[in-house]
Order: structure tokens, then C-alpha cells, then sequence
């Protein structure tokens, strides 16, 4: 796996407003580390200050990395988007794991991780 550039910016696929779930904090800590988090939901939610985007197709400059926080039958209908935006890598967080779309993405050049984007803020491995 290898790690993000400093300042990068980073899609994060189904971010919440909600204080108490992992997408927020995700925002939040990336924030904290210096990254440039687009939270990106359908509601167009503020999530941690931030307005999200309502689609993987609002944003127009390149990204380092997409954080997936969906489940498989939602990330498996943004294969076109995903595909267009073209990330550095992708990483499906614990319950967002999408083996089907993993291996397209892998095949098209895209770094996949199965991880927890926090637990790899916080040991310094993102």
C-alpha cells in the first residue's frame, strides 16, 4: 500500500452529517491530518463544516484517493464515476468491502485497500 501525499484530496463516498458514524469522523480526522476531504452523499449534507456533494461527478479536480463508506450494491453502481474520476487508489472500509468492484478497479490501475481509512490515520500508514 502506498501512502497518500501530503494535502491530498480525498473523496469521501457517503459521508454523514452524523457525529457518531465512521464517514464523519473520516472527514473530520483527514481534516485534522492536512488532507482536503469532499464529502460526497445524495442529501448534499454539511458534514464537519464541509457541504458534500451530491455526486462523484461534481468533482472536477483530480483526487488522490476515494474512502468508500457504502455498501456493495451502491459502490457497484458508481463503477462508471469512479472509473471517470480515475483516484490514485480506492479503499472500502470495514462493511463496505466490494470484492466485484475491487478487482475492476484493480484491473483499470486503481490501488484497492480493504481498511479502515481512521485506523490508517492514526498509525500513520495513509
Amino acid at each position: 500500500m502506498t501512502r497518500a501525499p501530503a494535502a491530498s484530496r480525498v473523496a469521501v463516498l457517503g459521508a454523514s452529517p452524523k457525529e457518531d458514524r465512521y464517514s464523519f469522523k473520516a472527514v473530520r480526522m483527514l481534516k485534522e491530518h492536512g488532507f482536503s476531504p469532499i464529502p460526497v452523499h445524495p442529501a448534499g449534507h454539511i458534514v464537519d463544516g464541509l457541504r458534500s456533494l451530491k455526486s462523484l461527478e461534481e468533482i472536477a479536480d483530480p483526487i488522490d484517493t476515494l474512502t468508500v463508506y457504502v455498501n456493495a450494491s451502491v459502490s457497484s453502481a458508481e463503477l462508471d464515476r469512479i472509473m471517470k474520476l480515475n483516484p490514485r487508489r480506492a479503499i472500502f472500509n470495514p462493511g463496505a468491502e466490494n470484492p466485484e468492484l475491487a478487482e475492476k478497479l484493480r484491473k483499470a490501475g486503481i490501488e484497492v485497500v480493504e481498511a479502515c481509512t481512521l485506523v490508517l490515520l492514526r498509525t500513520e500508514q495513509y
